[in-house]
C-alpha cells in the first residue's frame, strides 16, 4: 500500500511540474511583445530550429499561428531532397554571412503587428517583415514576407 501511495504522489508531483512548466511558457509568450517574440524565434533558431525538426510540435506552435504552424509541421520532407524551403526562412538565404542585424520596433494596429528585420547578408541589404496577430496565447507569427516579393505561406503551399 505504501508503494502505491508513493507512486501516486510521485505521479502527481511530476504532472504538477509539467503543468507548471507549460503554464510558465504560455505566460511568457503572453507577456512578450511582437518584437520580443521575433527575437526569441531567432535565438531559438540557433539552438533548434522549429522549421527543420519533426519531434516537437510545441516548438512550432510557440511562434506561429495555427495556419502557419500546420504548414510548417506538415511540410513534406524526403531525406536527400530539397523540400519547399530550399534555404533558411529567417534569412531567406542558403548561404549566410550576417552583418548589421536589427529587429525594429513593431508597427501595431488593431491587434496586428509588423516587425521589420534588417541585415546585410554577403554584402546585400535584406529586409524581412514578420506579420503577427495578438490572441489569447499572445503574439503569433501569421506570415513572413521577403523583399523578393515571396512569403513563407506561398512558399510552403507551392
Amino acid at each position: 500500500m505504501k508503494t502505491i501511495n508513493k507512486v501516486i504522489v510521485t505521479t502527481i508531483v511530476i504532472l504538477g511540474i509539467s503543468f507548471s512548466a507549460a503554464a510558465q511558457r504560455s505566460a511568457r509568450n503572453k507577456q512578450m511583445s511582437a518584437e520580443q517574440l521575433v527575437a526569441d524565434l531567432y535565438r531559438q533558431h540557433k539552438r533548434q530550429s522549429p522549421f527543420f525538426q519533426t519531434k516537437n510540435r510545441s516548438l512550432v506552435d510557440r511562434y506561429f499561428d495555427k495556419n502557419l504552424a500546420d504548414l510548417i509541421w506538415n511540410m513534406p520532407s524526403t531525406p536527400g531532397e530539397v523540400g519547399p524551403l530550399d534555404g533558411d526562412p529567417l534569412y531567406n538565404a542558403q548561404d549566410m554571412e550576417i552583418r548589421r542585424f536589427v529587429i525594429h520596433k513593431p508597427t501595431v494596429t488593431n491587434g496586428m503587428a509588423t516587425v521589420l528585420v534588417t541585415f546585410t547578408n554577403l554584402g546585400k541589404k535584406t529586409e524581412i517583415k514578420f506579420l503577427l496577430a495578438s490572441g489569447q496565447s499572445g503574439w503569433k507569427i501569421t506570415n513572413i514576407k521577403y523583399d523578393d516579393g515571396t512569403d513563407l505561406i506561398g512558399i510552403l503551399k507551392s
